[in-house]
């Protein structure tokens, strides 16, 4: 039994080979229902609607809406609870953050010229916080049939012996660097010392039961700032633009853990071991919007819009730590510690999302109040990484195309108003982006708040709840076994509103 400390000299490793995965597409395909208090509490039911700061992220003509210069900001309180059922044993873990997730202004410009049809020009610009990335996972149970010794033997098998053995971590690409800290840390060994030898086989005993914790620990943004345009045409037509600019900051520490408790033999096998990867992505993006809302009636508005792909240039840093430990009859436990203490720096490549159309309904009861309905679909098998031409990108475009689905979408939000004092509800429904829907389950949501209005400046309160399941495994293959997780999102938020 060989036993010592792995170490190769810190610094930074650079690589071609990529180690995307579809839940890093799904990190920035999906948003979430973030914006102003009255934009949440009415369920983000606004593209038939406008005049509202984050109406434009839904439908970008509706700044042509306002009657006066707006600007505004929104601070908001994020509370995350996760429920995991890992083979039985349920765990809760809980993340709460505060953020200024939302800070805008939209400028109207009204034609002095009384005998043009078009009346009026409008000019904003607002950021919105699409995604809070502030969460924490924590699964723990036993599992009866499965070790994580699957996922390093799956990236082992036919790599050569003499790359694992006489090569160093950062010389390697990624497949082959899983299978290096499995061979390193005694978690496999190989069926022969040849060199040659492409066959191993695992140093964890079988049987079963298999005591296993996985803690996942995210933080970070994914940022979207506009800048608008919108005219309106009799008042009865509503046009606008956008042209988004995206920025993104994202860090992922996963730890797993694992024990046995095998009767212990002559030889050593694995007795315990903790497996740490450290992620963090980087990068930007643009899209752009198109949309219209038409005044059918005083009391009758539709809305169309149209959100295109957004186009990601992104950058990831990775770093890996394996520490295992081998225990024998009558011997003494060893220590092996697999840390290279480097980080590989992938080499940039970019991410196309999908396109989202989105149609509106809204009826408006003169000064008293309004129902608002969207409707969205967006089609998730397009998501692309790129270049396409890439064999790992082709592989991975051809599997999220034949797993991801087109969704449907669906927000309602209502508002009544007793003098100053506005009392609002919303509803969304969001589909599952996966096919079996079990990966991503349905999202469903529900929001009230109040608004009052002191003239000139405007006091908004809203809260918002949304609850989805979904299932993922802990590793990407080998091992594949995951827990259940119940997420419930519950927000509050506060918008401070000046007109000029």
């Amino acid at each position: 039994m060989k036993k010592y400390l792995f170490l190769l000299l810190t610094g930074f490793t650079f690589s071609a080979v990529q180690s995307q995965e579809i839940t890093d597409a799904m990190r920035y395909a999906q948003d979430n229902l973030n914006g102003t208090a009255r934009f949440r509490a009415m369920g983000g039911a606004f593209g038939a609607l406008g005049g509202d700061l984050s109406s434009l992220n839904i439908n970008p003509a509706g700044s042509a809406v306002f009657s006066n210069n707006q600007i505004g900001a929104t601070l908001s309180s994020y509370n995350t609870k996760n429920n995991s059922n890992y083979f039985g044993s349920t765990t809760t873990d809980k993340n709460n953050s505060f953020d200024l997730n939302q800070a805008g202004g939209v400028f109207v410009f009204k034609n002095q010229n009384s005998n043009s049809n078009w009346k009026k020009f409008s000019l904003g610009v607002n950021y919105d916080n699409v995604n809070n990335y502030n969460n924490s996972i924590f699964s723990a149970g036993t599992n009866p049939t499965n070790s994580v010794d699957g996922y390093f033997l799956s990236y082992a098998n036919g790599v050569p012996l003499s790359d694992l053995r006489d090569s160093s971590y950062g010389s390697l690409n990624h497949g082959a660097q899983q299978a290096f800290l499995g061979y390193q840390g005694y978690v496999i060994n190989p069926e022969s010392t040849n060199s040659n030898n492409t066959q191993y086989t695992s140093n964890v005993p079988a049987g079963g039961n298999y005591y296993q914790e996985n803690t996942i620990s995210t933080n970070g943004y994914n940022g979207k700032l506009s800048f608008n345009a919108a005219t309106s045409y009799k008042d009865k037509l509503y046009i606008g633009l956008n042209l988004n600019s995206h920025f993104t900051d994202y860090r992922q520490s996963t730890s797993f853990y694992e024990d046995n408790s095998a009767p212990l033999t002559t030889d050593y096998t694995i007795t315990r071991l903790r497996f740490d990867n450290e992620l963090y992505t980087y990068g930007t993006g643009f899209s752009f919007q198109i949309g219209a809302i038409a005044k059918v009636t005083n009391e009758v508005r539709l809305g169309l819009a149209y959100e295109s792909s957004t186009w990601y240039h992104l950058s990831d840093e990775f770093s890996q730590k394996l520490v295992a430990v081998s225990s024998a009859a009558n011997l003494p436990d060893t220590n092996d510690v697999v840390d290279p203490q480097i980080t590989n720096v992938y080499a940039p490549y970019k991410l196309q999302t999908p396109s989202k159309l989105t149609g509106s309904f809204a009826y408006v009861f003169g000064k008293s109040g309004l129902i608002s309905i969207d409707y969205a679909m967006k089609d998730y098998s397009n998501t692309k990484f790129k270049p396409e031409n890439d064999s790992y990108f082709r592989d991975v475009n051809s599997y999220m195309n034949s797993v991801l689905d087109k969704t449907n979408e669906v927000r309602v939000g209502a508002e009544y108003k007793i003098e100053q004092l506005s009392l609002r509800a919303g509803y969304r429904y969001e589909q599952s982006p996966y096919k079996n829907k079990t990966t991503v389950g349905d999202l469903t949501g529900y929001s009230g708040g109040l608004g009052y209005n002191f003239g000139s400046t405007k006091v908004d309160l809203s809260y918002s709840t949304a609850k989805r399941n979904s299932q993922q495994g802990f590793f990407s293959q080998g091992f594949t076994d995951g827990a259940k997780i119940n997420t419930m999102n519950n927000n509050v938020s506060l918008t401070l509103l000046f007109e000029l």
